[in-house]
């Protein structure tokens, strides 16, 4: 369901922890049925996304059927290595596969990844039924027809020819760590632990001139506690193990 409709797609969630298969099911469930109370959706919609939704923890038998696959999983190289490493052998030729990470590109990934000219990231935000952007970027290994094809299109149609789901995508022609959105927003976080760790202001007051001053939809704090202190802590990690720059170096609070 994107604001208010259903896009079509048939979709398979999966995850390996049990728990979390019935912790997704139960948030479905949920939203769904709180779309109903409010008027946002009609039952007959809501049954249209339940039809078109399977939750599981079947991960290879899912990542064998899909056309586009997107992995979501935690922030570390080596466990994203495997995983591509194991389900690419289970995909189609012509499957698409996609990694959300904003931090670890593609290219990360594509030695031992089967098919890696179809192998890209794609970057939806948190929360991504609210969040419109879509970050779409080409690996060097990344082919043409991978880009054409992913489905994360805006109304207007201009990155493909699959069904809208209401995004704004953009295309990054070249990796970068971060991309476009984070790497600003990581400028942002970098002054607002600064301004903590001085004493200056609060982390309720930094949120506050964010959101009510800088317009933000929430402060940097908020959207933190939002994504994961412990993700923004590994992509630290991570881009100063590649930079040596103090500046991506994780804050000590």
């Amino acid at each position: 369901a994107i604001k208010g409709r259903a896009s079509g797609y048939q979709v398979i969630l999966c995850d390996s922890f049990p728990a979390a298969v019935e912790k997704a099911q139960a948030w479905a469930d949920k939203y769904l049925a709180d779309r109903v109370a409010k008027g946002r959706l009609t039952q007959e919609q809501v049954d249209d996304v339940k039809a078109n939704l399977t939750i599981t923890g079947d991960v290879d038998g899912s990542a064998a059927k899909g056309d586009l696959v997107i992995e979501a999983i935690i922030e570390k190289l080596d466990v994203k290595r495997e995983l591509f490493e194991r389900i690419s052998r289970l995909c189609r030729p012509d499957t698409v596969l996609a990694t959300n990470s904003s931090n670890i590109v593609s290219s990360k990934l594509a030695d031992v990844t089967e098919h890696p000219e179809r192998l890209m990231n794609i970057h939806y935000f948190n929360p991504a039924l609210v969040m419109e952007l879509v970050e779409l970027v080409r690996g060097p290994h990344t082919g043409d027809e991978a880009v054409e094809l992913a489905p994360t299109l805006a109304p207007n149609n201009r990155v493909g020819r699959a069904i809208n789901t209401g995004k704004s995508p953009i295309v990054l022609n070249k990796e970068i760590a971060g991309f476009v959105a984070n790497r600003i927003n990581a400028a942002v976080v970098h002054e607002a632990l600064s301004l903590l760790e001085k004493g200056i202001a609060s982390v309720e007051d930094i949120d506050t001139a964010c959101e009510k001053g800088l317009n933000y939809p929430m402060g940097p704090f908020r959207l933190m506690d939002l994504t994961g202190i412990d993700v923004n802590y590994y992509v630290r990690v991570d881009r100063y193990a590649e930079s040596h720059d103090s500046f991506d170096a994780p804050n000590p609070l």
